[in-house]
């Protein structure tokens, strides 16, 4: 069974193409819900989140504060590197749980969908890499739609944090466009042709 990353930087639409995968049938492992879920569930990474980050991480009930980690750790290069290096190894390892019982359901490919693909490691544990492409000013515009609470300064921090387009596009086996010239489910459709025919 192959293990095809797909990423794409903010406002690129690599979710909407993931989900079209999914309607043909394909297994798909969100990474940043999945991430959330280790974080709250997994007992090993609470202790060194709450040992990295104070007693504050995990509130009275138990249950993970996500904006005081955010606030914690995201202006402050070094401990956002921290928490990646706690969070990411144990995702890791959720995700090759998942991928091994989805190959005992006999599929020919599953989809971990992640932003920070290349930038956390992850693109290690997978056969080929899918890279969601749209120019920068329509992501913009896309995100300022989608998340009216953000500005364009944070979408462009965001974008500042990821890797850049010309680097995810080198690195890719696949190429989707998903820029309001190209439609997107004849290239899913030929994609998801192709990776079957490949795992054969």
């Amino acid at each position: 069974m192959l293990k095809i990353g797909i990423t794409g930087g903010i406002g690129s639409g690599k979710s909407i193409v993931s989900r079209l995968f999914g309607v043909l049938g394909t297994p798909l492992y969100d990474s940043d819900s999945r991430a959330k879920w280790v974080m709250a569930h997994d007992p090993q990474l609470r202790q060194e989140l709450t040992e990295a980050f104070g007693p504050e991480t995990f509130d009275a009930a138990g249950r993970l504060d996500r904006a005081y980690l955010a606030r914690v750790a995201f202006p402050d290069p070094a401990r956002l590197a921290r928490l990646n290096a706690l969070v990411h190894p144990h995702v890791g390892r959720d995700f090759a749980d998942w991928a091994a019982a989805r190959q005992a359901e006999g599929h020919a490919y599953v989809l971990k969908e992640a932003a920070l693909l290349y930038e956390s490691g992850a693109y290690q544990q997978l056969d080929r890499i899918i890279t969601v492409f749209a120019p920068q000013a329509l992501r913009q515009q896309r995100v300022l739609l989608r998340d009216p609470h953000r500005s364009t300064q944070d979408i462009l921090t965001i974008i500042g944090k990821q890797l850049r387009e010309e680097e995810k596009l080198a690195r890719a086996d696949y190429v989707v466009r998903n820029d309001d010239e190209h439609l997107l489910i004849p290239q899913v459709v030929q994609l998801d042709a192709e990776l079957k025919a490949l795992a054969k």
